[in-house]
């Protein structure tokens, strides 16, 4: 979804979960929802490999 690419970005340019909840304005329960569903949807099971996955896709740039 939109929500989950936008929080993926976020995650992959090293926010915590309580920044995105602000930056978003969600709470960091919904954060962490968004980040888990994401996560099973693409059989990735830890953040570091979540981040790659962003940088391989070209979601996110290394330099950022």
């Amino acid at each position: 979804s939109p929500r989950q690419r936008e929080v993926l970005q976020l995650v992959a340019q090293g926010h915590s979960t309580k920044e995105i909840a602000r930056l978003l304005g969600l709470s960091a329960k919904t954060v962490e929802t968004h980040r888990s569903r994401l996560m099973q949807q693409l059989g990735i099971h830890e953040v570091t490999a979540l981040v790659r996955y962003a940088l391989r896709t070209g979601l996110v740039r290394a330099d950022h």
